[in-house]
């Protein structure tokens, strides 16, 4: 683990050191916790500049000494998963007890509006709303949501609380977060806790930390600008929901991230395409905890954005899917589920699964399918094109109708509609009015109709075979 450091002034923490002060601790560890299990478990707060601050759980008692600033940290030795809630205590010249903390797994979802929209909450709802939230009955699911916060520095609090999964909290859960946590839980049995870290409309330069925007030196994402003179509270402002909202959050011991995000990016799919690994690579960094998995939804099918610009989404999409080139990610294709009229599509059941069946096979080792049909190549035959793809162990399927939304190209790179049919585990295709085919694409729109599937009823991504 790397090493932690606090510099910042007390005052960032929104805490003031006095003498005779209780310990205070940082802003995740309250009632009702989660802590990550099989990973050492950093525990850190503030108290009077060089007071001796314990923390004993499970067993377990460490010691530090407060820093000049006030600051401290203990790491816990990894703890094994724990169903019973026990009692985290931190002891210096007085006393603080947190209670009913469990160990299980731990998830960050953060991004924006999908990752943030609700299992039914203020007039937003899933599909199905009333049955899941009366169905919502796990004790050991656990939601830590935090308050929307922007700021121009690194902060190291923020507001929010842990709530206890059942009828009367997990309306206010974010949906994919909470299905994702139900999935793992029913196959794991471990207790769940998931971080809900989100706030609709942002951009990607707003989870940015100041270190991977230094990376576009200039940038300006025609809204706000990374300035002195931003206003403090604009989530459009370049690292301003990382130094507000992640930052507090750092080091906390987690499994991994899912991630919902890019609506707002539609339209410098170029940039993103840059920007998302150096986001996903600093996260890493920040948290400390090795290439921690890293899961995101890519967009889902929607018409044309509101200032009709065209056919945007598919180069988003694709500069999502880039990303894949770093170990230990994994993308869940929503290009058949998604909402044309609606950019927040309520069905969030079936997208949670597909990145909890990632989770599965990544994460934790289990044997599941967890990808449609992936694009490999695309081989020239004649007036044809056959493709061909990676993760076809049970075969590829036109679901409902003869297969939707191909398109072929010749050497004057126009494209026409085309027919694909499946040979095997690849796919022949050919159009009657490109006679020379040089490339071909599949569900290249923004609301296609995309229905190739994997055996097992998982949806191929979107795809070119050229790069115009």
């Amino acid at each position: 683990m790397s090493p932690i450091r606090f510099t910042a002034p007390l005052v960032a923490l929104g805490l003031a050191v006095q003498a005779w002060a209780a310990p205070e601790l940082a802003p995740l560890f309250k009632d009702h916790a989660v802590l990550q299990c099989d990973r050492p478990v950093p525990v850190w707060g503030v108290a009077s500049p060089g007071e001796h601050v314990s923390v004993s759980f499970a067993g377990q008692s460490v010691g530090t000494t407060a820093g000049p600033d006030g600051r401290w940290v203990t790491i816990l030795a990894p703890l094994s998963a724990s169903p019973v809630g026990s009692d985290l205590t931190v002891s210096a010249k007085e006393v603080v007890i947190v209670h009913d903390v469990l160990v299980g797994e731990v998830w960050l979802c953060a991004g924006q509006s999908n990752m943030e929209f609700p299992v039914n909450d203020s007039g937003v709802r899933v599909d199905n709303a009333a049955a899941e939230v009366a169905s919502a009955r796990f004790p050991l699911i656990r939601q830590f949501k935090e308050s929307h916060q922007a700021a121009l520095a690194p902060q190291y609090a923020v507001g929010g609380d842990w709530k206890v999964c059942s009828p009367d909290t997990a309306g206010g859960f974010t949906a994919l977060g909470y299905f994702f946590a139900r999935d793992i839980f029913s196959r794991l049995g471990v207790p769940v806790g998931i971080i809900n870290c989100t706030w609709a409309s942002t951009p990607i330069e707003s989870w940015m930390s100041p270190a991977a925007m230094a990376a576009f030196p200039g940038y300006s994402n025609g809204h706000s600008v990374l300035s002195s003179s931003a206003v403090r509270e604009d989530p459009w402002v370049p690292t301003s929901v990382f130094n507000g909202m992640v930052h507090p959050l750092l080091p906390y011991s987690i499994r991994g991230i899912l991630w919902s995000q890019g609506e707002s990016n539609i339209g410098r799919a170029g940039t993103y395409a840059r920007q998302f690994p150096e986001l996903i690579s600093s996260w890493r960094s920040h948290f400390g905890q090795g290439e921690l998995p890293f899961l995101w939804v890519q967009l889902a099918n929607f018409k044309a954005p509101p200032d009709g610009r065209g056919e945007l989404l598919p180069l988003l999409r694709e500069a999502q899917a880039k990303a894949l080139a770093l170990p230990g990610t994994g993308q869940a294709v929503s290009i058949d589920i998604g909402d044309p009229a609606n950019i927040n599509p309520r069905n969030k059941q079936e997208v949670a699964r597909r990145l909890a069946l990632i989770a599965k096979a990544k994460v934790y080792g289990l044997t599941v399918d967890y990808s449609g049909p992936a694009f490999d190549r695309a081989d020239v035959e004649g007036q044809a094109i056959r493709v061909h793809f990676r993760f076809t162990g049970e075969g590829i399927t036109a679901s409902g109708k003869p297969l939707q939304s191909f398109e072929v190209a010749g050497p004057d790179r126009v494209f026409h509609p085309a027919k694909a049919v499946i040979q095997g585990t690849t796919l022949v295709v050919q159009s009657p009015l490109v006679r020379q085919p040089v490339a071909v694409r599949y569900a290249w729109r923004n609301s296609p109709e995309a229905n190739l599937f994997s055996g097992a009823g998982l949806p191929a991504a979107p795809f070119r075979s050229d790069d115009w």
